[in-house]
């Protein structure tokens, strides 16, 4: 910190706000690359300006020996939301990105925040990564959440692109197929939603060693497909989701920029494989 006195009489929020494109509400670790960790390097690499709001904050992933911190403090959440509109943020942010959630009592204070800001801020696009599990575990969120994305978030939000466990969630019935998948997205297109970016999708058909991303618009749909890289580390989901962001907002269509974000995600799924590493390898 500078050793400078401070002024009082200066008012900083008169000042030009950063130029902050993205604000990434979603998980934070100390070590390793999930959620906001992973995020924020991501976006910045895009030349994209990002604040992160932390959902919950833990050394590690829960797949260690030792595992400290929790959710933020629902008043704390609640605060840093509020001192972003005081510091003029959203007057010049472009989306805000919601990924892993913490406890009901905070969650309710996102929904109930972004009800008002996307009024007062139409420029605003919500991009959701609706996080809940997936099919080797199961839902691993609280059992309150999945309600909460589907009926409170889901609706409000401009695209989603959850994994297909996750969408089977969204939409309540099973979608194995690529043809079951577009229908059910379609149906999601009738409201507010204008895109569905599904992972892992259509697992009935996928061959082995192959991985399909299903990409619906309201006047398309485009099925993906890549390899397979077998590795232990979390959050290849939050990775997809902030290139997939960041390269929307360099101008890509949804269908480039699911491109731009499967590719970038075997890349560093390979580079993580190589190392032999836990976590993701960004560089």
């Amino acid at each position: 910190m500078s050793g400078a006195p401070r002024r009082p009489d200066l008012d900083r929020d008169s000042l030009t706000p950063l130029p902050i494109d993205v604000v990434s509400v979603q998980s934070q670790v100390v070590y390793g690359s999930v959620g906001n960790s992973v995020a924020v390097p991501t976006l910045q690499a895009l030349g994209i300006g990002v604040a992160a709001v932390p959902t919950v904050l833990l050394s590690n992933v829960p797949h260690y020996a030792t595992l400290h911190g929790g959710p933020v403090p629902t008043e704390w959440f609640a605060g840093y939301l509020g001192d972003l509109e005081r510091r003029r943020v959203l007057e010049r942010a472009r989306v805000v990105l919601v990924g892993y959630l913490g406890p009901p009592e905070q969650t309710a204070v996102l929904v109930e925040w972004l009800q008002r800001v996307l009024v007062e801020h139409p420029h605003l696009r919500l991009v959701l990564d609706p996080v809940m599990g997936d099919r080797d575990v199961g839902v691993y969120v609280h059992p309150d959440l999945p309600g909460v994305l589907r009926d409170d978030l889901v609706p409000m939000a401009h695209g989603i692109a959850p994994n297909a466990f996750e969408f089977e969630q969204v939409v309540g019935r099973p979608v194995p197929t690529y043809a079951e998948t577009v229908a059910a997205a379609r149906e999601l297109l009738q409201t507010n939603l204008e895109w569905v970016v599904v992972t892992s999708a259509a697992p009935a058909e996928t061959p082995a060693g192959r991985v399909r991303v299903a990409v619906v618009t309201r006047d398309e749909d485009h099925l993906l497909e890549h390899e397979h890289v077998a590795t232990a580390a979390k959050g290849t989901g939050d990775l997809f989701a902030a290139v997939l962001v960041g390269a929307l907002l360099r101008g890509y269509s949804v269908k480039g920029a699911a491109s731009v974000a499967a590719r970038r995600t075997v890349a560093v799924l390979r580079r993580t494989a190589e190392l032999g590493c836990g976590e993701l390898v960004l560089g």
